[in-house]
């Protein structure tokens, strides 16, 4: 790839519009789910997977199962993106509701 392809290509990528949402995170030996909102729905995985990779994730349960059953257990799944809205407490107001929701539908630990 050339320079000038490669600031295109740059440029192209910090334009785009990250998109918030809810998350689960699933481990299919132990059965544990964790679920969790964020506002760009594209990235989070690499994160939580490299918090976990390199023993630095936040949450001790998952932390545990994924030292005890490794990575090949573990699962990511976009449960709803959120709409883009204008005015940040709107926004982090409907992810709350929403993040409520799914824990509940799942009986799941929050990330």
């Amino acid at each position: 790839m050339d320079k000038a392809a490669r600031k295109t290509a740059i440029a192209d990528y910090k334009k785009r519009e990250a998109i918030a949402g809810i998350y689960a995170v699933r481990c299919s030996l132990s059965g544990r789910v964790w679920v969790g909102r964020t506002m760009d729905l594209e990235k989070v995985q690499t994160r939580l997977w490299f918090g976990l990779r390199t023993a630095g994730n936040q949450h001790p349960a998952m932390q545990a199962d994924w030292t005890t059953y490794g990575e090949e257990s573990f699962s990511f799944e976009a449960l709803e993106p959120i709409e883009a809205e204008e005015l940040a407490y709107v926004r982090d107001a409907i992810l709350k509701e929403r993040l409520d929701h799914w824990r509940s539908k799942l009986g799941a630990g929050v990330v």
